[in-house]
């Protein structure tokens, strides 16, 4: 059996935990499977929406901080094959381009790649999936 999790962030990257706690929370995930029965499974997803598309932009800096970056984070839960799906509508509404986007791991060996998808297919995979949290 294959428990569908979804990970929804549509809160701004910095000045609250809510994004960072929502991808380490996808990223770790995927480490369920020593709790499952055998031959289940979990197939999580990771959707970016309104304010959250912003989490994906690339060249981010954490020199204030000295913590890694949403950046950093996309970037390690794609090397980890999670789904990671930005929404089309709210990255025309903000003028983002793709080639402004971490799209992929490939840095790292990676080779899963987000996908720019319009918001009718992140709402589907909303309501096909068995959980559903949203930061």
């Amino acid at each position: 059996m294959i428990k569908k999790l979804a990970f929804i962030v549509r809160s701004l990257p910095y000045k609250n935990e809510a994004t960072r706690l929502a991808l380490t929370h996808a990223i770790a995930s995927q480490t369920v499977e020593i709790y499952l029965e055998d031959g289940d499974n979990v197939e999580p997803f990771l959707a970016l929406v309104g304010d959250g598309v912003l989490c994906g932009l690339k060249n981010q800096s954490n020199k204030c901080y000295g913590i890694t970056t949403m950046e950093q984070h996309i970037t390690n839960a794609l090397l980890l094959d999670l789904n990671v799906y930005y929404c089309k509508e709210d990255l025309e509404r903000f003028g983002i381009s793709e080639d402004q986007l971490v799209m992929d791991a490939e840095s790292l060996g990676g080779d899963m790649k987000a996908s720019i998808v319009p918001f009718s297919e992140i709402q589907a995979a909303m309501e096909a999936a068995d959980h559903l949290q949203i930061f």
